[in-house]
Parts: C-alpha cells; structure tokens; sequence
C-alpha cells in the first residue's frame, strides 16, 4: 500500500472545493480590487455595479459586523481597503451576483477616487526610510566583529534571491452557507482552517463556535494557502452572513497570480572569514526581505532565515540580521522552506565567492566546516543525532563525487561551446513550528461496533500523502487492515484549535496523536479481551485483525472483538492530545531549543551549459537524503523529487517581476516558466540514508515535505560553475534566478558593458 489517492484524483472522483454541488439559490461573488499600487481612498461609485442584471448587493469596509482585520501575527491587514490602498490586488469591494459572470461583469462597472502615493517595491528603500513591519531580528554566536581581525581570508559580497509563484494547480476559494443562529459553515480551500475560523469570526462579530470550516483535500498549496486562504474564506463568509444565502468565490489563474502574495524575494549582504585552513571564522548577514504591504507570516519567515542562516555548517562566530520591509506588493507569504532557503542561499554564495577568490572547490570548504555532533547553532540549540557529514561522505562515495568532477574537468577541456558545472549541497533543516505553542494537535479516533475506524485531525491532505500515514500509523497501532480505516475531512467542529499543516511537522504531530489515541483503545480492547475471553492479559495482542495470547492465536478476531466491546459498553472513542515534548525558544534573547530534531542531506548537481545561446540542462540530481526510519518509502521518494524540482525552478527558470508601479508582470504562464518535464534532471537519484531516525519523529519516519526544496539550489552553483570553466574569472554577481538570459550575460559580459555605454 503506497497512497490512498492516485486511483481517485486519476478517475475524477477526488472532490475539490469547486467540484462540491452547488446548493439552491448560491450567489457567486467577484472582488473589486485596488487599480493602484498606493494611495488614498477616498471614495468607490457602485451605481452602475448595483444596476447590472443579476446583481445583489456590493458590499465594503462599511459593510463588515465585527472587525475588519485579518492579520495574524501584526494586525495590519484589513479584509476590505479602507481609506488606504497598499497594493494593486488589495480587496477594496465584494460584488454578490447570480451568477460568476455577471458578478464579473458588475465588477468592471466600478470606478475608485484614489489618489496616488509613492510607491515602494525595494526593500532596501523601505528599510532606508524606516518602513518595517516589525523591529529587525539578530542571532548571534560568538563575537563575530573581532573574530574577522584574526582571519587569514575575509569576503564580502551581495546576493539577490527572487520570489516565487506557489502556482497550486487548485486556486484559491471557499464556499460558505449561513447556518441556525446566524452562523455560518464553510468548505475552504486552506492549509490552516482553524485560522480561517478565528478570522471569520473577528470578521463577523461572532464567537468561533458559529464558524465551522471544512477541508476535504487541497490541490495544492505549498505554504500559499497557509494564511493567504484567510481573505477568501472570510469574504465568502462575509457575503453569506449579510444575505443569509450560499455565496461561492473562486478565483481564477489569473487573479490568484495577482492578488496574492509569493516567496519572499532577499536582497542580502555576506562577510565571511576563513582561516588558513578554510575552517570558516566568522560570518555576518544582514537580509532584507521584501514583506510586501502587511506582516502576513513575513516576521515568522524573516526569523526562520535567521535559523538557518549557517545551513549545515558549524562557524563559532556568527551575527545574522533580518529586516522583515514593507513594500507596496501584495503581502508575501509562506513557500516550502518558509525562509530557510532564502538563508541558505546567501551562505552558499559566500562559501562560492570565497572558493572563487581563493581557486579552490567550493566543495574543500564545505566540507570541511560541516556540522558535527554536538555543534551549537547561532540560536544555541546544539546538534543531536547529526548526519551532515554522514550524508555528505554517503553522496560523494556512492555517485563518485571525485569521478565526477574529473568527468566535468574532460569535458570541459574537450568542449568550447558546450560546458559542465558540478555543485554538492548540503542541507541541514529545522523541523517544528519555531513559535513553540504552535506544536500541540488532536485526534478524534472512533472504532465503530463494525470493526470499522473513522479518524479526524487537523492534518490537510494536500497532495503530500499525510492521509496514507495517518492511515498507515493507524493500522499498525491497532492491527488491523488499512481497508477499515476511514480518514475524515479536516473540520474545526471535530478537532478544533489546529495548527496550520506546515512546517513540514503535520505527519509528525497529527501521526503522534493518532499513535496515542489508537494505542489507548488497543489497551481498552485488550483489557476486554482478557476478561471476555478469560486470557492472560501480558502477552495479548491484535496482528492482522486476529487477537493472538502468547503468540497463539486466539478464540477471536477483531470484528468479534469489537462487537463484543461494545455490546459491553466499553468506550470506543478516543481524544488524543500531543504536544512535542522539549520545545522552547526565547524570542527576546533569540535562543533556545526550537526544533524537534534537525533532517540532513547532500545532493550533486550537474549540469550542461550551451555557450552560445545560454540554454542549460540539468543533466543529474544525486541525492543521499536522512529519512531516518521511513515507513512509506513511495510517498517519500516522491516529495524528494517534487521538492529538489520545485528548488530548481525557483534558482533557475521562476523569476517574479513586478514594475516600478508595483504591476505584476508575470502574471500569465506566458510570462513566468515553472519547471516542466523538460526542465526537470535527466537522472533523479535518491538515496535512503542508513539513520536511526528520532523519537519525536512519527514512527521514527523524518519529515520529508520541506527539507528536499534546499537541493534545488546546488542547480544554481552547478550552473555557475559552468559559465565559469567558459569565462574563466568572471565576476559573476550572486542573483538568482539563474535564467538562460542571466546565464548568456554571464557568458558574454561585455554585452553587458555595452548595453550600460548604449543606456548612456
């Protein structure tokens, strides 16, 4: 058994949000959005809007009951613009319509008395001016400042990583009906429905109770539904509140890409010091991170930069700073990594400028500063079941690291118009939420007196298998065949107070607390069993739905069992609460111990380089990844590769443009390129470390969801290295994405020169 839903999503029957039968008298709703990047509103002309056929109501700031904020972490974001609008996309009005396309054509008839304001899209001009979303953040180890005074080698430089489209194949909507009592119930396409409840109910004035939120799966999300699902949910909610009918919203491609916030793009400073052994010093950072126009979870994000700021390498002196700025873009958001990439990328590059300046393999450096055991971080939590070195050794022995860099060096002496480029990744990743109260989940278990088993928790199916391994962990806590075993929708009446599925934590803690519930009716029936069946309860146990004494099979089975339980009203039902254990963190002195464990990795890129056009392909992915004990190993391989793809999109191919008047630019998949099968390596190999896994990791079985993206980045170096073996000592700025064009001004630089004397 692999996963529970290819066969269906295959044969058409996975039901979507959009797929859900639309109820008697629904309105479709169609949002009016801010033509302009910043300015003042000053007022909206709904007329022509409320006259158009079909038409219901328009609604506005003024419209809303409760409170119009959604912001989470920092409220600064209102539902609805009211006096101010701080993006193009911002929701200014809600048209509710009989139909989508008449809600649409309404929409057209608004006109907005805006007057414009400056706008910012750099975020090192928002943080000149002072514009933050919240006080920057610094970690600090050591004395990083005098250490610098006592190296044998000291660079500096910039690095640039750009944003990202989640490009979800399923966008962004919810469906909400009015209940009794003036409630309301809604189906959300969201990675976090207890979020999407506790704003709706702000929204609406209403305690949480009279929110009910309802997943069944999600086509996608990626982070981008994390908390950017919020204004969606609560728009429909709002509309259904106020006409006491089903109103639907979902919005299409193009609205989605540009309404909603992406990866947030860095623009970061690096200094780095090495001793005469390449032992790395120091390493200061400063990152500035485009937050878009409100907070969103951009300070979370800012501060996971900050933890892995030093990837898998231990530097005894180390002073990060973010600056989380606030542009006139539509807030960014979450994006597997949540920040960690970003991070990652800038002490990549710094280890690359100074191998360059230096003339040795980056790989020299980066091995030789990996993390060991017992290592402290920046954040003091020190390192425990470390296999950085493990995996890197792992990696360079199975796939030949040193033949491989001797295969790239013929080629590249036997080739002028064709050059290789080999780059090795390692990765070190975090696993928990890193705001502790955020770990803690619920399951909802019942045994039905057929021997059939229904779960809840707030884990989200998105296309991640997480409904398998609840499952899995399920039939194997009680015994019995995964075919009995039912995984409900996510539903905030069922399990309430959820954290959001991300993180790469949802397997972990929604499998614990389903470990813990299944185990305690195990005991339950097997205390039953015992006295029913008058057998010795040490030694009992339930294996393949037979009850087995000793080893010897017993005078019942698991249907007979449960039937027998409950005719004598032993409970069936079990609550299970999990809260992972040894987790703190001081956000004010920034240490403590955030992460339940820490996943390592090493993967080598190769790549091939066309020097005369600046195309590339990336020939090979090798990867020797810590699953520590997997228990789905199908599931697993699969989220390696999507997540190591998805990384070399973003380094290479996905470059988010935004114009000067914060316009998006690309907005179509004309204009913004995600990997396609093309793009994808030629050979993707995964190896399954040999670690023991670790106890807070469900079944041992390490998270798998964000750790792989940090491969994607080794496609950047690997493509660096190639323009370099063309143009031997070219200055290559650190900007990312790598795109065909960067790579043929790369290649030519003196196209550069001369497009600079032309300009002038």
């Amino acid at each position: 058994m692999n996963h529970l839903d290819p066969q269906r999503h295959v044969r058409g029957e996975s039901q979507y949000l959009d797929d859900v039968p639309v109820q008697q008298g629904t309105l479709y709703a169609a949002v009016f959005e801010s033509p302009l990047a910043h300015g003042v509103l000053h007022g909206l002309d709904v007329t022509a809007a409320l006259a158009a056929p079909g038409v219901v109501r328009v609604l506005t700031a003024a419209d809303i009951p409760g409170t119009n904020q959604i912001g989470g972490i920092v409220p600064d974001e209102p539902l609805l613009a009211e006096g101010h609008v701080h993006f193009r996309g911002q929701p200014v009005a809600l048209i509710l319509a009989r139909s989508e396309a008449q809600a649409l054509a309404a929409r057209a008839l608004i006109t907005a008395d805006i007057t414009p304001l400056p706008i910012i899209t750099d975020p090192r001009q928002a943080a000149a001016l002072g514009e933050l979303i919240v006080p920057p953040r610094t970690f600090k180890l050591g004395d990083s400042a005098a250490a610098f005074a006592t190296c044998a080698h000291v660079f500096e430089g910039v690095a640039e990583s750009g944003g990202q489209e989640h490009l979800y194949i399923e966008t962004q909507g919810a469906y909400a009906f009015p209940t009794e009592m003036g409630g309301v119930r809604m189906i959300s396409s969201t990675q976090g429905p207890t979020a999407v409840q506790r704003h709706t109910a702000v929204v609406l004035g209403l305690g949480m109770h009279q929110v009910e939120v309802d997943v069944t799966r999600l086509g996608g999300g990626f982070g981008g539904k994390e908390d950017q699902a919020t204004p969606w949910g609560a728009l429909a909610a709002l509309g259904a509140f106020v006409t006491r009918k089903p109103v639907k919203l979902v919005l299409d491609r193009h609205a989605d890409m540009r309404m909603t916030g992406k990866r947030h793009p860095y623009s970061s400073d690096f200094k780095i010091g090495l001793d005469a052994d390449l032992k790395i010093v120091a390493y200061e950072a400063t990152f500035y991170q485009n937050a878009g126009a409100a907070a969103d979870l951009s300070p979370a994000v800012m501060e996971r930069t900050l933890f892995h700021a030093t990837n898998a390498y231990f530097i005894p002196n180390v002073t990060a700073t973010a600056f989380s700025c606030r542009t006139n873009l539509p807030p960014n958001t979450a994006f597997r990594g949540f920040g960690g990439p970003q991070g990652m990328f800038v002490i990549e590059a710094a280890i690359a400028k100074a191998a360059e300046e230096l003339g040795v393999p980056a790989a020299d450096i980066q091995r030789r500063n990996l993390l060991r055991e017992g290592d402290q971080f920046s954040y003091r939590q020190r390192t425990e079941g470390c296999h950085a070195e493990q995996a890197w050794d792992t990696a360079a022995t199975l796939y030949d690291l040193a033949g491989l860099r001797a295969e790239v060096d013929a080629f590249n002496k036997a080739n002028k118009l064709k050059k290789k480029g080999l780059a090795v990744m390692p990765i070190c990743f975090g696993i928990s939420f890193t705001k502790t109260p955020m770990n803690q989940t619920r399951a909802l278990v019942h045994i039905y007196s057929d021997g059939s088993v229904g779960i809840s928790t707030g884990a989200v199916e998105m296309g991640q298998g997480v409904n398998t391994k609840i499952a899995q962990v399920a039939a194997r806590t009680l015994g019995i065949s995964i075919n009995r075993i039912k995984i409900e929708t996510t539903n905030t009446t069922r399990v309430a107070n959820t954290s959001p599925s991300a993180a790469s934590a949802t397997a972990d803690l929604n499998g614990k607390a389903t470990e813990m519930a299944c185990a305690a009716l195990r005991e339950r029936l097997l205390r039953h069993a015992s006295t029913a069946y008058t057998l010795n309860y040490e030694g009992l146990e339930i294996r393949d739905e037979q009850v087995l004494a000793a080893g010897i099979p017993a005078d019942t089975n698991w249907e007979k069992l449960v039937s027998s339980a409950f005719w004598q009203r032993v409970a069936l039902t079990e609550n299970a609460h999990y809260a992972t254990p040894g987790l703190h963190f001081d956000p004010v002195v920034n240490q403590g111990q955030p992460f339940a464990y820490h996943v390592y990795g090493t993967a080598l890129t190769t790549v091939t380089v066309d020097c005369l056009r600046g195309t590339y392909t990336v020939d090979a992915l090798r990867i020797a990844h810590d699953f520590g004990q997997s228990f789905n190993e199908v599931i697993d391989r699969g989220q390696i590769e999507g997540g190591a793809v998805q990384g070399i999109g973003w380094m290479t191919l996905e470059e988010v443009a935004y114009s000067a008047e914060g316009r998006l630019l690309s907005n179509s998949l004309n204009s913004y390129k995600i990997p396609d099968l093309y793009a994808a390596p030629a050979v993707l190999d995964v190896h399954f470390l040999d670690t023991p896994g670790h106890p807070n990791a469900v079944l041992r079985s390490k998270a798998v969801g964000e750790p792989p993206l940090m491969y994607g980045i080794g496609a950047y170096f690997a493509l660096r290295d190639a323009v370099r073996a063309f143009r031997p000592g070219t200055a290559l700025p650190f900007v990312a994405p790598m795109t065909p064009e960067r790579v043929l001004l790369g290649l030519y630089p003196e196209f550069v020169m001369a497009s600079k004397i032309l300009a002038d």
